[in-house]
């Protein structure tokens, strides 16, 4: 019902996926001889489980409606002219329409729930079943206390919808403070149930999710554990990296790769043919990293790679939702892994800084994706240039952001179980110099904050081109997720 379990948004393959990326449509030169297709593995679609809340029209007029209006055979809001038949009918085929692309698994009843029996069985077999999360829908005014004993009880996710109309005056006040719930209380606001619908894909994704660490400081492998997701974290030495590097030989389809970065690119600034041919040498050691340890993310101690650094690779997988961070940095890596499954896009993990004078966010780094506007977008302007901090001169993207289009700062931190998502638009991206840093700068404005200097949250946040702080917010509700935002 609606289930997508093979993940194919976190490892779509490997050249061929992070080629087609860079490359305008049709090109399909690189295709031919992939040699490192990552092969999805299948995941379990998170199961949700929703019933609506109204009587039958038969039902009121016969005085038998279990609500205090009964003896007037009373239709309460949202009135005798709502029907609530095809509302239901309209909201299961949108839910259904919104879940299409998630792992999900939606399990709707097929009937109305209208009296106390109904409602007590419904929840008996939920209590039952323990699906991943919970879809409420109440049609009926009165029926909103009815709805009490599901909220207390269910210990996960609930998606709560109250369509304006459908409640005299102000909204219960238990639905607006119920922990775990997306209140949605509103007119056909399908935006919003999809917001809920993705949150729970989001965890059910990372849940089932590897991420590998590529480290200097371990001398064997190791694992661990996200506590938050469950997620097992497997880590490897770095010279596991710089070995498969070492052995990649350039074949011609790995060097048409090359070439076609670079003629995409609007210029090149002091780049040697050597930087090209090292840059994709090491996007298939970073591809190798992962079919061989079977891992849906990676995070490389990358700093002192010199001709290894990756930096072309994290923007090439990122572009096409195969989640890279850099630095090994745990947070980072996280909060790509989770706006890759939230967002639907990938981010740009960056140092901050502040423009104190014009209020301004400053994020800069060298790994951002063409395809800011996510892997079936076009890309973004880029020149390439080289890493901004140490010798040899090793290839980097300089991503032109587009003036005026809505951004989002996303972080998540594991160790506080806190997220921060900051919602403003796009001021240009700076030339340097003036502007210094590193390969891509973007300037934002962070909407509504007094001193940008307050939304920091330590080395490495996630930039995305588009509004996603009130999905980011929704997912923090759910899960019951201390947040920090202006959403």
């Amino acid at each position: 019902m609606g289930a997508v379990s093979d993940r194919r948004a976190f490892l779509e393959g490997a050249l061929a996926v992070a080629a087609a990326a860079v490359l305008p449509t049709g090109c399909t030169t690189s295709r031919r001889a992939v040699s490192f297709v990552r092969t999805p593995r299948p995941g379990k679609a998170a199961v949700v489980r929703g019933a609506f809340f109204y009587p039958d029209a038969a039902t009121v007029l016969a005085g038998e409606c279990e609500d205090g209006w009964r003896g007037q055979k009373w239709f309460t809001w949202p009135g005798n002219q709502y029907e609530p038949e095809q509302q239901h009918a309209r909201f299961r085929g949108e839910l259904r329409r919104l879940a299409a692309d998630l792992d999900l698994e939606l399990t709707l009843e097929e009937k109305p729930l209208s009296t106390d029996a109904e409602i007590r069985a419904f929840a008996d077999s939920v209590a039952t079943t323990q699906p991943d999360g919970l879809i409420l829908v109440n049609f009926w005014n009165s029926f909103s206390g009815k709805i009490k004993p599901i909220l207390a009880e269910f210990p996960g996710p609930i998606i709560l919808y109250h369509p304006v109309g459908s409640n005299h005056q102000l909204p219960p006040q238990l639905f607006r403070t119920a922990p775990h719930t997306q209140y949605i209380h509103s007119i056909e606001n399908w935006d919003a149930l999809g917001q809920g619908l993705r949150a729970i894909h989001a965890k059910n994704r990372l849940g089932q999710s590897r991420l590998l660490r590529v480290s200097g400081r371990l001398q064997k492998e190791a694992d661990a554990e996200e506590k938050f997701f469950g997620m097992p974290i497997h880590g490897v030495p770095v010279a596991h990296f710089n070995t498969l590097f070492d052995e990649v030989a350039v074949t011609p389809e790995m060097e048409d790769l090359a070439m076609r970065v670079r003629r995409r690119a609007r210029g090149v600034v002091d780049l040697e043919r050597e930087a090209f041919l090292d840059a994709v040498r090491a996007h298939v050691a970073v591809q190798k990293l992962l079919e061989r340890h079977d891992a849906d993310a990676i995070t490389v101690e990358c700093l002192f790679l010199k001709h290894r650094k990756p930096c072309l690779s994290f923007a090439l997988n990122n572009g096409s939702l195969v989640p890279c961070g850099c630095e090994n940095d745990l947070n980072a890596s996280l909060s790509l892994m989770l706006g890759a499954a939230l967002f639907g896009r990938g981010g740009f993990q960056h140092n901050p800084d502040f423009d104190t004078e014009r209020n301004l966010y400053y994020a800069s780094h060298c790994t951002c994706a063409t395809r800011l506007h996510g892997p079936d977008g076009t890309d973004t302007p880029y020149l390439l240039r080289p890493f901004f901090h140490q010798m040899p001169k090793s290839l980097a993207l300089d991503v032109q952001w587009p003036a005026g289009e809505p951004a989002t700062l996303f972080k998540y931190q594991t160790e506080k179980k806190q997220i921060s998502a900051w919602s403003g638009t796009v001021v240009e991206s700076p030339t340097c110099p003036p502007a210094g840093g590193c390969a891509t700068r973007v300037l934002v404005r962070i909407t509504d904050v007094a001193d940008v200097c307050t939304v920091y949250a330590g080395p490495h946040p996630i930039l995305y081109c588009g509004d996603f702080a009130r999905q980011a917010k929704v997912f923090a509700q759910l899960y019951e997720i201390p947040v920090e935002t202006n959403a």
